[in-house]
């Protein structure tokens, strides 16, 4: 077949396959012209998911009649006056956008410069069907019609409409983080699903659009290194998503989602979260024009960095230095929840007690209340019931008398169910998970014994009197062999003994008493699933996070008032001791307030 040129129509439908995927992608070209054409407001409407009807109106410069017709043809746009693509600075610049969309679905522009004549132009599927005047405020308004309704193959791949609309929604919302001096308003059938004025800053915006939640349980990122800046808030990692699409990400006030920025993200957060959790974190990444390239990407989503490793490292540094700072703080969302699973006190009405047991003594009146009057009392059967259910905990006053105001995670009072520290605060109570707690303490010692083994200090290694010999597989061998660099980089001395055993020396100083056997075992295992292509640091921060769990004190195991205000004090002064290396929370909070309520004096 001889080479031939495509005809107009169909190179169209080309280039809208590449930037027009579903409703999403058109509207979100279309509020990027908005915001490019210096838009105050800009209003969209949405029908069925924005398959059948979507409209963008703004009150930006407007385009004459002229610009109007040139803004439909393919390369046309007033958004390179240098033509450089290394200097680009706004959102669209491919003059591709309204041509592809036109050739598959039926566009109606109509637009006034100010002092202008309003003018209107139609576009069915590639041919101009209007062109005129028209009565229209100064501004744009885009309208789009029977998106791919002469494409069946296109549409059929389309999602249910519930589904297009979340897809739209987060196109909207994303555009609006980046561009808080921006009002939008967003309704689909009628109904608004979402609305913001202009916000003074990003972080008030992200307040807005992610709700107070977020901003509660979030820390502020700034950092400028050289000649780029990262701002931004970031959730704590209590407060985490089954899902990442929780992570918005903007590289100078461009949505993307570049995979470099995301594994950033989950570097900085890898000894914080379980591996199926995600954080919540919102960006924004300032640089040079001509240090990323944006047009890598038809739809511009993706980016290119002339130092990618400058940039990785930026983020990684900046999310660590700020997760540092917030100290042993973890979401409030955990308390708002602990406060909503306790029961009314109707819950232990006397029906709720099993009957109890018979009295030893044989009289029936081994217990009584204040006030019921001993033998024959209305109260006795409650009271022998009680008796039967005796409360397992235990509380000590600590020798000092010391105040609870005197420190910020107050004083221990008791420990409930060998597992839950109490303790007093100046304004209310927090309860300790003593494990979850423990287990961040173990691997923040762990990773400061590393930093000193790196800067020529050995780590503590507690030799064993014995060495002992765990026997694994063939394979789990050779990855503990290979890896005992690693391990003394730790604390933890072994080696191999033979194929299918290792002989261990020493363990990390800071785990105190630990089953080496059960150990190393679990560390074969976490070396069985690695992603090879992680770096050592963090293999290093996993096999810390495994060996942490291995040398925590263990639930059911009775703490001394001593050992838990120990245990307090050092979470106080601990990065990170507000989660455990698994993204749980290690203490809750009750303020004083909360309990009133609970108890109806509020």
């Amino acid at each position: 077949m001889p080479i031939r040129r495509l005809p107009d129509q169909l190179v169209n439908q080309i280039a809208a396959g590449e930037v027009v995927e579903r409703p999403a992608s058109a509207l979100k070209e279309l509020v990027e012209n908005a915001i490019d054409a210096g838009a105050a407001s800009i209003a969209i409407e949405l029908e069925a998911g924005g398959v059948e009807w979507l409209s963008v109106a703004d009150d930006g410069h407007g385009m004459t009649p002229a610009e109007l017709r040139l803004a439909v043809e393919r390369h046309a746009t007033s958004k390179l006056e240098s033509g450089d693509l290394a200097a680009i600075a706004t959102l669209g610049f491919r003059g591709e956008a309204l041509p592809s969309i036109a050739s598959v679905a039926r566009v109606t522009l109509a637009s006034r410069i100010a002092g202008g004549e309003g003018w209107h132009l139609v576009v069915d599927h590639g041919r101009v069907a209007a062109d005129g005047p028209a009565a229209t405020p100064r501004g744009t308004r885009v309208t789009v019609a029977g998106l791919f309704a002469r494409v069946p193959a296109r549409r059929k791949f389309l999602k249910s409409e519930r589904a297009e609309l979340a897809a739209c929604v987060d196109v909207v919302r994303r555009l609006a983080m980046a561009t808080p001096g921006i009002a939008f308003d967003l309704r689909h059938g009628g109904r608004r699903l979402l609305g913001v004025g202009p916000a003074d800053g990003a972080p008030r915006r992200l307040g807005d659009l992610l709700g107070p939640d977020f901003a509660a349980n979030a820390v502020a990122i700034d950092l400028d290194r050289d000649e780029l800046r990262l701002g931004g808030l970031a959730g704590v990692p209590t407060f985490h998503r089954g899902v990442a699409d929780h992570q918005f990400l903007f590289v100078n006030a461009r949505p993307v989602r570049d995979r470099l920025l995301v594994g950033a993200v989950r570097g900085a957060y890898q000894d914080l979260l379980a591996r199926d959790r995600h954080p919540v974190v919102a960006l924004f990444l300032d640089v040079p024009s001509d240090f990323v390239d944006v047009n890598v990407h038809p739809a511009k989503t993706e980016v290119r960095f002339r130092d990618a490793a400058l940039v990785r490292g930026m983020i990684v540094s900046g999310l660590r230095r700020a997760l540092d700072a917030a100290g042993h703080r973890a979401s409030t969302t955990v308390a708002a929840g602990a406060l909503a699973a306790f029961v009314p006190g109707d819950a232990f009405a006397p029906a709720a007690f099993p009957p109890p047991a018979p009295p030893i003594s044989g009289r029936g009146d081994g217990f009584s209340l204040p006030g019921t009057g001993g033998v024959g009392g209305g109260q006795s059967h409650v009271a022998d019931a009680m008796t039967a259910w005796a409360p397992a905990a235990r509380t000590e006053t600590p020798a000092n008398g010391t105040a609870p105001a005197a420190f910020p995670m107050g004083v221990a009072r008791a420990q409930v169910a060998g597992t839950y520290i109490v303790a007093e605060t100046a304004d209310g109570m927090i309860l300790v998970d003593q494990h979850a707690a423990h287990e961040r303490l173990t691997l923040e010692r762990l990773k400061t014994a590393r930093r000193h083994a790196e800067g020529g200090q050995g780590p503590a290694t507690q030799l064993l009197l014995l060495p002992q010999v765990v026997e694994v597989d063939v394979v789990a061998a050779a990855h503990l062999v290979e890896a005992a660099a690693d391990f003394a980089a730790l604390g933890l001395d072994l080696e191999g003994f033979g194929p299918r055993a290792v002989l261990v020396r020493g363990v990390p100083a800071a785990l105190g008493t630990v089953d080496a056997a059960a150990l190393v075992r679990d560390l074969a295992d976490d070396l069985a699933a690695f992603d090879h292509g992680l770096a050592l640091a963090e293999r290093l921060d996993a096999v810390a996070a495994t060996m942490a769990c291995h040398g925590s004190v263990r639930a059911g195991r009775a703490l001394s008032v001593a050992e838990m205000n120990a245990l307090l004090r050092e979470m106080e002064v601990t990065p990170h001791s507000g989660q455990c290396n698994h993204g749980r929370p290690t203490w809750v909070k009750l303020a004083t307030a909360d309990l009133e309520k609970l108890f109806g004096r509020r």
